[in-house]
C-alpha cells in the first residue's frame, strides 16, 4: 500500500510540472501571437522605433483584478536583443509578470494586450532587477502609434520604456505609471529546468532558446532584424 501511495504521489507530481510547463508554453506562444498581430495593424508601433528598440516586453491578456480599485495583473515575457550593446539578434525570452497600477482598463473582467518597447540599456537593466516600478525606476510614456509616424517626439526620445495597448482591436500608447514589473522566478525554472534569473537569461545569454520561444523570436527577427540604433555609431 504504501509503495502504491508513493507512485501515486510521484505520479501527481510529475503531472502537475508537465501542466505548469505546458501552461508556460502556451504563454510563450501567446507573446508571439499578439506581437504578430499587432504588428500586422494598419496603425502600429513605428518601424524606425521598433528598430532601435534593445528589449521588447510582451503581456497578452492582462485583466483586472477588482472593480473600482484599478489594480491589474498580467504575465508575459521580455526578450532583448543579443550582445553586450544589443546589435545581435533576438536571444531567449524571460518570463515576467505585470502587477498593480491603474492605466484605464475600461471593464471588469476585460483583458488589454500590452506592448513595452526598452529603448535604451539602463531601461533595460532597470526592469532586470527586483520589482522595478515604471515611472519611478524606470521613465515610461505612451508610445506613439502608426507605422510611419515621426518616432523622434519628446516622449518617445526621453522615456526609457515606450508602452502601448490593444483592447477590443483597439491599438494605443497607454500609461502604465506605477505598475510593477517583476521576473516570473517560477515560470522561468519551468521554461528552463532550473533557477536562472532573468538577467542571465536575456543579457548573459546563459541559455539558448527554447522550441516554446522560438515563434517570439522568428516574429521579432523578420520585424526588425537589426538594431539600428547600434549600426549607425
Amino acid at each position: 500500500m504504501l509503495r502504491k501511495l508513493t507512485l501515486a504521489f510521484c505520479l501527481i507530481f510529475v503531472a502537475g510540472a508537465l501542466y505548469a510547463a505546458s501552461k508556460e508554453e502556451k504563454r510563450l506562444e501567446n507573446c508571439a501571437v499578439v506581437m504578430q498581430e499587432i504588428l500586422n495593424l494598419p496603425d502600429t508601433i513605428p518601424q524606425e522605433l521598433l528598430e532601435r528598440t534593445d528589449c521588447i516586453v510582451v503581456l497578452p491578456s492582462v485583466t483586472k483584478v477588482a472593480i473600482g480599485l484599478g489594480g491589474s495583473y498580467g504575465r508575459g515575457a521580455m526578450i532583448c536583443r543579443s550582445g553586450k550593446q544589443f546589435h545581435g539578434p533576438w536571444g531567449a525570452p524571460a518570463m515576467f509578470a505585470l502587477e498593480g497600477g491603474s492605466f484605464g482598463l475600461q471593464l471588469g473582467g476585460q483583458s488589454t494586450d500590452l506592448v513595452l518597447l526598452v529603448m535604451n540599456q539602463r531601461g533595460a537593466e532597470s526592469i532586470l532587477s527586483s520589482g522595478v516600478k515604471l515611472g519611478a525606476d524606470a521613465s515610461v510614456a505612451a508610445g506613439p502609434v502608426g507605422r510611419d509616424a515621426a518616432a523622434n517626439t519628446d516622449a518617445s526620445m526621453r522615456a526609457e520604456v515606450l508602452s502601448y495597448s490593444r483592447t477590443r482591436g483597439l491599438f494605443a500608447g497607454i500609461s502604465l505609471e506605477g505598475s510593477t514589473l517583476r521576473s516570473d522566478d517560477d515560470a522561468n525554472k519551468r521554461v528552463y529546468g532550473r533557477q536562472i534569473s532573468a538577467s542571465d537569461i536575456v543579457l548573459n545569454s546563459i541559455v539558448g532558446v527554447t522550441a516554446a520561444g522560438r515563434h517570439l523570436v522568428s516574429v521579432l527577427q523578420k520585424s526588425a532584424p537589426q538594431n539600428e540604433k547600434q549600426a549607425s555609431k
